[in-house]
């Protein structure tokens, strides 16, 4: 498989919120700061909310690929996730993703069979795999004309 590139874009709108976008993508995601820290905002997706749905949407993904593969028939998917974030060593962690994968059979034989699809799936996860991936930063800074500052 060739190397494939996801592009995201950031705008700070007004204190702790921003607008998160993809030229790949038609619709926008307002992010802001979780509620559980200094100046968080309720009701809005956070980036703790965004790691977890990430684990959560690839789990999804990858199940459907690999029930398909393993002819595994079924009647409904759901699975709720909780990301667990911790304070370790000074330095705030996600330190845990619990998934609750809820699988409704066609047929109460394959028991056996779905649970070692869903376990297969979790491990052939690619973002479950990815968790401790290098983070770059590549920065670029400019001033303006105005003596208008934000903090």
């Amino acid at each position: 498989m060739e190397k494939h590139i996801y592009n995201l874009n950031l705008e700070w709108k007004q204190n702790r919120k921003g607008l998160l976008s993809s030229p790949e993508l038609s619709n926008t995601i307002e992010v802001a700061t979780p509620p559980e820290f200094e100046k968080g905002v309720a009701g809005i997706w956070s980036p703790e909310h965004l790691f977890t749905a990430s684990v959560l949407s690839c789990f999804m993904t990858t199940f459907l690929a690999v029930a398909e593969g393993s002819k595994l028939e079924f009647k409904k998917f759901e699975c709720s996730a909780q990301g667990i974030l911790e304070k370790i060593d000074g330095r705030f962690l996600m330190t845990e993703v619990i998934l609750k994968p809820i699988l409704e059979l066609s047929d109460e034989s394959q028991k056996e069979k779905a649970e070692r699809v869903l376990q297969k799936s979790e491990k052939a996860c690619l973002i479950s795999n990815s968790i401790h991936t290098k983070v770059s930063l590549i920065t670029e800074l400019s001033a303006s004309a105005s003596n208008q500052t934000v903090s």
